[in-house]
């Protein structure tokens, strides 16, 4: 009895220190967020970069985002943000979900070969694709466009790789079940594969929305209109309009911030993977 109550407790301090270690980190990882929260906080009578440094204003006031929302237009870079976030999660999920599909379910000569070379696309940098991409969208008239902006990012070869994956872990049995029934390959696609790697659709989502929505470089080559800017865009603005007023960057940067930290806490419980062969009859 004596061992099983050693053992239990040994067990019970090592999950102690775990969630220690767990602890840590995670503080550590939100640290620079709580700190550009607290930046955004203070009043204009406080010292941001005073030693030793305060995390919790004194005294805290909104006047800050009142201040940076009235002075640059949030409201229209927070639209085309949204508005090129969503158009791309959408375009960017469809055609890698369409591409992977065959690549994982189908069998014709040189699939294999297609599929590496797709994924080695992963290990070039976007910026020796850059200027060959600025240049076609200039040629195509897409500058200052929303266009101009969603195109490079209408398939990815890490989509492509992170779907073909939970395509292949969908049991056979599913499969055979709908062409019984008498689906097509698009119908089979559609109405059984789909709901399948819902999970693996949503991960992906979650980061394309995230890349789309805080991309800096693309945006600042393709737009040169105020009216067309997108967040990232317009949060730098802010450092030139406010003469480095730190309080107000912070601000700005809450702001954008803001629909990622939103968006992840409604869609996290649906990354939790489901058992596709739930529905294989035993």
């Amino acid at each position: 009895m004596t061992r099983l109550t050693a053992q239990i407790r040994k067990k019970k301090l090592q999950q102690l220190g775990l969630y220690i270690v767990l602890s840590i980190l995670a503080l550590a990882m939100l640290f620079p967020l709580l700190w550009l929260l607290s930046t955004a906080l203070k009043s204009p009578s406080e010292n941001v970069f005073g030693f030793p440094p305060q995390l919790l204003p004194r005294q805290p006031t909104l006047a800050n985002f009142a201040i940076a929302w009235k002075t640059a237009p949030f409201a229209r870079y927070l639209f085309n943000s949204t508005f090129v976030a969503i158009v791309t999660v959408v375009l960017n999920v469809l055609f890698c979900a369409l591409a992977a599909y065959p690549l994982a379910r189908m069998t014709f000569p040189g699939r294999d070969f297609i599929f590496a070379l797709i994924v080695s696309t992963i290990m070039i940098p976007f910026q020796i694709v850059m200027i060959p991409l600025y240049v076609l969208t200039v040629q195509l008239g897409l500058k200052n466009s929303y266009l101009g902006l969603i195109l490079p990012a209408l398939a990815s070869a890490f989509g492509i790789f992170l779907l073909r994956q939970a395509f292949q872990d969908v049991p056979k049995e599913l499969e055979e079940a709908g062409r019984l029934d008498g689906c097509t390959e698009t119908g089979l696609w559609w109405h059984i594969m789909i709901p399948a790697v819902r999970p693996a659709l949503v991960t992906l989502a979650i980061f394309v929305f995230i890349g789309s929505w805080s991309d800096f470089l693309w945006p600042l080559l393709v737009l040169d209109r105020p009216e067309s800017y997108t967040l990232p865009i317009g949060v730098a603005t802010l450092a030139g309009t406010f003469s480095l007023d730190w309080r107000l960057i912070a601000a700005g940067s809450v702001i954008s911030i803001l629909p990622v930290l939103v968006l992840f806490l409604f869609v996290q419980r649906y990354i939790i993977p489901t058992d596709a062969g739930s529905g294989v009859k035993g």
